[in-house]
């Protein structure tokens, strides 16, 4: 991605301060994106929850709602089961960490919301990338209220948001780390200064993102595209030379 062509987007209004707090809306029945498209564009991250033996999800009740954790980091995954193999042994036992699309949970979570019952998913963020928000917001005079931070890249005369060319399409990268976007801001000092004296790097949250998706009627989410942490991508990698050593 970073030998792609770099450009700037038209300003996306959506992407306002309001994308700083966490998503906590109610699964709508008409999704203003086809369901297919919003899982399609969540497709391509895997996240890691914890499954019981039947291969449903380790289910807390939390003040009469029924709550699942679903963490953006392998290692974070594994750290609170073994956690919970220490505290819980009874319930420890019986789990395990399984990998799966957000795709797959954006379709799980519209299966299991209705009018009487719903399950909701508490995103578990890696707390380097947290670390890394608040510093983001505290320089830009913000503060961090919670969610799974995304990165992306403004500038440019209108101040909009970075997009790069992939595939001859254009397309907004958000990323799940700060240190790409931050590679990219670093590169464009020396490639485009009189741009680069603009720029900054702004924080978003990932259930706002699904929010936005849910709600808003807006051709350029289309164009969004999520780029995972440099531990999930080796995991991808992972699977995808596991898979192919198996087909031989």
């Amino acid at each position: 991605m970073m030998k792609s062509l770099i450009r700037w987007s038209a300003t996306l209004s959506l992407l306002g301060s309001t994308l700083l707090g966490t998503w906590s809306a109610q699964m709508p029945k008409v999704l203003a994106l086809p369901e297919a498209e919003v899982i399609e564009l969540l497709q391509g991250v895997p996240v890691f929850t914890i499954t019981t033996e039947d291969g449903g999800p380790l289910i807390v009740n939390l003040e009469d709602q029924k709550v699942t954790q679903v963490f953006m980091s392998q290692e974070d995954a594994n750290r609170f089961l073994a956690q919970l193999q220490k505290n819980q042994p009874e319930i420890g036992s019986r789990v395990k960490v399984q990998p799966v699309s957000l795709g797959e949970i954006y379709r799980f979570a519209l299966a299991n919301n209705t009018e009487t019952e719903s399950l909701k998913f508490a995103y578990i963020p890696m707390q380097s990338a947290v670390e890394s928000a608040k510093k983001v917001l505290g320089d830009n005079g913000q503060q961090y209220q919670g969610g799974v931070p995304l990165f992306i890249l403004r500038g440019g005369p209108e101040n909009s948001i970075l997009t790069i060319e992939q595939n001859n399409q254009q397309v907004i990268p958000f990323f799940f780390e700060k240190a790409p976007i931050q590679a990219i801001a670093e590169r464009m000092k020396k490639d485009q200064p009189d741009i680069a004296a603009t720029m900054k790097i702004e924080v978003v949250a990932l259930e706002n993102i699904i929010g936005l998706l849910q709600t808003q009627d807006d051709a350029m989410l289309k164009q969004i595209q999520l780029v995972p942490s440099q531990e999930t991508m080796k995991f991808i990698q992972e699977a995808i030379e596991s898979q192919q050593s198996q087909g031989q």
